[in-house]
């Protein structure tokens, strides 16, 4: 029997290879024009055992509803498909959109993900909506915006997790069904200094959306340092980015993989979600101005280039953020573009699966 030494640690990341920080993947099972939900799926299912194999330490996706392009839309069900069919990686949600749910629920599915799948499960968790305002009210039923009282919905959920509502509580007496020896680590995710702020004070990992809001980045990691205070979970900060990152085998063709997925966020902001399009599609679409500068505002922050060039990008962003892992994405057209673009890069770094 392994020590409690031994054991890996639930929240802290393996580094593999020559990378200086571990590196994991958040995927989003593109849907791409030309391809059906089903394929895409097929092709996450692949990606994540390729992802195993290769050495990256942990495999998250993302509920997203009412955006053709994107076929995660449910977290807990795609998790537990991908569990079945991988061994060691880490999985979770990155993330579940929490006031789109009830505690109750979500601590039932990821207490279920943990007993099917012990000790690879991590439970990322959001206050935003995850798609447009008029979908957000058909999921919550006329439930109010739970972004105000998201810290009251994640206490509950903590509390169904352990069991431990004080004496007293209304729900001292119910229980997540199935309860196991161990849970779930929970994550706070966040694109702002919202969450930064509450994991810090909570004592929890902190996981920031670079790849949409790099702007955003330094600051909310520098709050969440500031304001960490140990917790039994946490003796120190622990934060991971996003970071959207293309490899190929030059500039010029990962640059035209990435501004395919450009167009498809251009398209998202401005209210029209689809698919994603190809390159060629990408290349003919007649920007306007502001959609031009949209465009390469969106680019500066996607690390693309040979493999090399994208290792290199990536540790640069590390050094400059200090965040403790990356998680690469690449959002871009076509199951094989995408599988190599993440093989390139684990290549880059001698990952070891």
């Amino acid at each position: 029997m392994s020590s409690a030494a031994e054991q890996p640690d639930p929240i802290r990341g393996r580094r593999s290879g020559a990378a200086p920080a571990p590196l994991s993947i958040l995927d989003l099972a593109t849907v791409g024009t030309g391809y059906t939900p089903g394929e895409a799926l097929a092709a996450t299912t692949e990606l994540a055992q390729n992802a195993e194999e290769w050495g990256y330490h942990r495999f998250w996706v993302a509920e997203h509803h009412g955006m053709p392009g994107v076929a995660s839309s449910v977290p807990a069900v795609l998790l537990a498909h991908l569990g079945a069919h991988t061994r060691t990686l880490r999985l979770g949600s990155g993330g579940v959109m929490l006031p789109n749910h009830a505690p109750l629920a979500v601590a039932e599915q990821f207490g279920l993900l943990e007993a099917l799948h012990p000790g690879r499960i991590d439970l990322g968790l959001g206050r935003a909506p995850g798609t447009d305002q008029a979908t957000a009210r058909a999921l919550r039923r006329g439930r109010p915006d739970g972004a105000d009282d998201f810290p009251e919905q994640l206490a509950e959920l903590t509390q169904f997790l352990d069991g431990d509502f004080p004496d007293g509580h209304p729900y001292a007496r119910l229980s997540a069904v199935p309860q196991n020896a161990s849970r779930p680590p929970v994550w706070l995710l966040g694109s702002s200094g919202f969450s930064a702020r509450l994991a810090g004070r909570l004592g929890l990992p902190f996981a920031f959306a670079h790849h949409f809001s790099a702007a955003n980045t330094v600051p909310a990691l520098d709050l969440y340092r500031s304001e960490f205070r140990a917790s039994a979970v946490l003796d120190e900060p622990y934060a991971l980015i996003g970071v959207s990152a293309v490899a190929a085998d030059g500039e010029a063709a990962a640059l035209r993989l990435a501004r395919s997925a450009g167009l498809a966020m251009l398209r998202l902001r401005q209210g029209r979600p689809g698919l994603i399009p190809t390159p060629a599609e990408a290349e003919a679409y007649p920007y306007s101005m502001p959609e031009a500068e949209f465009l390469e505002s969106w680019l500066e922050n996607v690390v693309l280039g040979a493999p090399e060039q994208v290792a290199d990008g990536l540790e640069a962003l590390r050094r400059r953020t200090g965040a403790d892992e990356l998680m690469v994405t690449s959002h871009i057209h076509g199951r094989e573009n995408r599988l190599r673009s993440y093989r390139l890069i684990a290549e880059a770094y001698g990952l070891k699966g």
